[in-house]
């Protein structure tokens, strides 16, 4: 085991190299009926392996990063990538929330909890 305990300083004129792409909001569509919110984001040149959902805190957000081969496509270098973010209403299960991306159309289901639900109320006779 080593003793040496300094640290390893890197150069004070070189800066850090952080690579950082612009972002847009994503055109986005919300429904809601009896059983859940469903959110429905446009992110064109987004594949799976390139998408981020995360609840955090309340807060629902969602990044896209469009791959190299979309640019090329759309004839573009440097395409923004998509970023979003909505505060998650209470009554929300938090633990069934699912997403699924096809053709660059996100939808992302949050299911209401069972007492935001509407529900008959049996009446009886006496």
């Amino acid at each position: 085991m080593s003793t040496d305990r300094s640290l390893t300083h890197r150069h004070e004129s070189a800066p850090e190299k952080i690579q950082q792409r612009p972002a847009v909001p994503p055109a986005v569509d919300i429904y809601e009926n009896a059983e859940e919110l469903l959110v429905v984001a446009d992110l064109p040149g987004v594949t799976q392996e390139h998408l981020a959902v995360r609840l955090e805190k309340g807060e629902l957000t969602f990044e896209g990063r469009r791959t190299e081969a979309a640019e090329r496509e759309q004839g573009a270098d440097n395409l923004p990538d998509y970023r979003r973010s909505f505060v998650v209403p209470q009554g929300i299960d938090a633990d069934k929330i699912s997403a699924e991306l096809q053709a660059g159309v996100l939808r992302i289901h949050l299911p209401k909890s069972a007492s935001l639900k509407p529900r008959q109320i049996p009446i009886t006779a006496s």
